[in-house]
């Protein structure tokens, strides 16, 4: 039976695949970087793939100077603190975007590229032929001209783990990013905090164990110095879902 509805889920577009990968380019002696979510083979002779970029990002421009970019595919173990870097330089006093590279290990491919290789499992280094203005985002098709194993015992970090098990959310640039207020409306809560910046959710039955903080751990409960775990905003950016 087919059943139609009259609201959109957002929901929906959570069921879609996705991994969480880094994209990096150079412009000039500047370094830029992003996290991506939104990384796709298109063609495999020639080998094509394909990354959707906010024109709000401060990448967009290195990408369009140097018609290239590299893509890291980030292990399932990918540090958060990296993420935060890369993904919510919107609560970085400095967001000068080279400064997003001083504490990671980056190589310099074929293109000249930046490729961060922390926390990675394989990389793809490209050139751009061709571009897609989609409103908000831009489309860029690039032609791989190299690619890389580092390590081939470790999962790669899909989407789906990040958001149900890291219970975080896409930055806000990001192509599949949803309102919060929508998520939240159409997803229940069970007493979760949101963060406003970034949209973790904490849900004191599962605490925050990688930060020391044990299931069970009630939100009135937590250090006076505890943060969100993914762009580092003190708790007075959290609020209760309904």
């Amino acid at each position: 039976m087919i059943r139609h509805h009259t609201k959109m889920n957002h929901q929906a577009f959570f069921k879609l695949s996705y991994g969480i990968y880094l994209v990096c380019a150079r412009k000039e002696e500047d370094l830029s970087g992003f996290v991506a979510n939104t990384a796709f083979q298109v063609t495999a002779e020639p080998p094509r793939i394909a990354i959707s970029c906010h024109k709000n990002n401060q990448t967009i421009s290195a990408i369009q100077y140097s018609k290239s970019f590299s893509l890291s595919v980030l292990h399932k173990d990918a540090s958060m603190e990296m993420i935060r870097t890369f993904g919510y330089s919107s609560v970085d006093p400095n967001p000068d975007p080279s400064r997003k590279f001083s504490h990671v290990e980056v190589s310099y491919g074929k293109t000249g590229s930046p490729i961060v290789l922390t926390d990675a499992l394989a990389y793809f280094e490209c050139r751009v032929v061709n571009s897609y203005d989609q409103g908000t985002h831009i489309l860029f098709i690039g032609e791989v001209v190299d690619a890389v194993i580092l390590d081939d015992r470790k999962e790669p970090l899909t989407y789906a783990y990040y958001r149900n098990v890291r219970k975080a959310f896409a930055p806000p640039n990001a192509p599949t990013y949803v309102d919060q207020e929508q998520s939240e409306e159409q997803s229940g809560s069970r007493g979760e905090y949101v963060c406003q910046i970034c949209g973790y959710v904490y849900d004191p039955a599962e605490g925050d164990p990688r930060n020391g903080i044990p299931p069970g751990t009630a939100w009135e409960d937590l250090p006076e110095g505890w943060v969100c775990p993914i762009c580092r905003a003190n708790r007075s950016y959290f609020r209760q879902m309904d």
